[in-house]
This record gives C-alpha cells, structure tokens and sequence, in this order.
C-alpha cells in the first residue's frame, strides 16, 4: 500500500487521539451538578466588605468579582477549586466538594493582609558621622527673610501686577465706558477735546495757578 493511500488513515488516527481527552473531560464536566457558589467577602478583621475581588475558576474560563458590599454569585461545578485573589491580599481557594446534597454553597470569606516585609536600608551619603558635621558646618544657609524682602520688593511686586488679569471692578468700569461710548455714538460723532472750549479755559486757568511747573 502507498503512502499517499495510508495519509488519511493517520490523519483520522492523530485528530481522534487529540479529541479523545477533550471528550472525557467534557464527559465528566456533564456528570457533575452545577452547584451556585455564592457569599460575602471580609477583611481580616470581618468588619468591612472587600470589593472588586477577582474569583475564578482556573483553565475553564469562569469568574466574576466580588460588589461594592463585598457580595458575589457565580455557578461552579462539583470538584471545582474556586481562587480569591485581590491585590494586598493574600490568595485563597475553596474547593467545592465532589458531592454536594444541595445546589448551593454560601460562604463567608476572610481576606488576610499580605503584608511584605523589605531589609532596611540605611541612607547615609557621609561615610562618618565626624565628615556629616563638617558639611553641616560647612553649608551655607540662605536667609528666609532676605528671599521673602526680595519677593515684597516694589519691583516685584510691579511685575506681578502688571501679568495679573483685570479684576470684576476693572471690568465693569470698562464695560461701562464702551457703553457709554456706543451710547454717544448713536446722536453724532464723538466730541474732539482740543476743540472743547470748557476745556481750553482749564487748560489756561491750571497754567495761571502753575500746576504744570516742575517741582
């Protein structure tokens, strides 16, 4: 017989030796009840829920987490190893058992602290504690108060005032100029000053009294 004529055989040979595990399981996944796993989640000290806990069951593609209150629901099925793990936690699992009289489990879970534990480190950039005092000595300290009289200085205090944004009052007077002006605008032009005789006698009367004289 050819090769090319035993192909086929193989073929069917190979895929049924690959399915053949897969059917057992599936098999023995329809033999068991469904059993509907549900409970509240505590902390250490059971006295505050614990929310978003992932709890699944590994390989076979199930899972929820717990609520807001620390409560969770999910079907499993019998023989089930049901993990809890949630992050500063320590991991947990419940198995179900393989015969189980009802279709429902309740549990009351607690959740210990997984509490890690670091070496200590010392920070010390100073080999000695006779070389530490010496830098300390040897640092020059700048006075608080001369950065705040420089902050306070007149031209400081000009330069901030002059980058800060107009305030409500500033705003409002200058709104009530552009509607005075449009107001004006509506009966004729706008009044040229250097032609305003009122003002020319101003003018004449402040240099009689000398208000433009340098002191």
């Amino acid at each position: 017989m050819k090769i090319t004529q035993l192909l086929p055989f193989v073929l069917i040979l190979v895929v049924g030796i690959l399915l053949a595990p897969s059917r057992s399981f599936a098999q023995d996944d329809r033999d068991k009840k469904v059993i509907q796993l549900s409970g509240i989640i505590l902390n250490a000290d059971s006295t505050d829920a614990v929310p978003g806990v992932n709890i699944y069951v590994p390989k076979k593609g199930r899972g929820t987490s717990s609520g807001r209150f620390g409560y969770f629901s999910m079907p499993v099925l019998e023989g089930d190893s049901v993990v809890f793990t949630f992050i500063g936690l320590k991991k947990q699992t419940f198995k179900v058992p393989e015969k189980v009289e009802n279709d429902r489990i309740s549990l009351i879970l607690t959740m210990e602290v997984d509490e890690i534990a670091l070496a200590e480190i010392e920070v010390m950039p100073y080999p000695t504690e006779e070389e530490f005092k010496r830098a300390i000595v040897a640092m020059n300290v700048v006075d608080p108060m001369a950065i705040s009289r420089a902050n306070m200085s007149p031209e400081m205090l000009l330069r901030w005032a002059e980058s800060m944004p107009a305030s409500g009052g500033e705003n409002f007077r200058y709104f009530q100029q552009g509607q005075m002006l449009q107001n004006q605008d509506l009966y004729g032009p706008r009044p040229l000053r250097i032609l305003d005789p009122f003002a020319w006698s101003q003018f004449i009367r402040s240099i009689k009294r000398g208000d433009l004289k340098s002191k």
